[in-house]
């Protein structure tokens, strides 16, 4: 289904955190885990990873938005998100 865009939060084994959008969080974290030519580049060799957050974000565009948002973010409103103790912005 086109609206059906997830943002996810992945943690490698250094503790970065990367959020990245897709249609399908299990298929896409697989591809990060596995290295795959199919997955983030920046994830490769910084394993074991670990999938953090996810949350159904819309349609592509908004799901856009959103993840540019949350990559400007500070690591540590990324760890409040993944915490519980903010939430995504409604208004994107």
């Amino acid at each position: 289904m086109a609206d059906r865009w997830h943002l996810y939060l992945v943690r490698t084994s250094s503790g970065s955190l990367y959020t990245g959008i897709t249609t399908d969080v299990a298929r896409r974290f697989s591809e990060h885990q596995a290295g795959a030519p199919k997955g983030a580049r920046s994830l490769r060799g910084k394993g074991p990873l670990t999938l953090e957050y996810q949350k159904l974000a819309g349609d592509r565009s908004r799901a856009s938005k959103l993840e540019w948002q949350v990559k400007r973010w500070s690591r540590a409103r990324k760890e409040a998100l993944l915490r519980g103790e903010i939430s995504l912005p409604d208004d994107v």
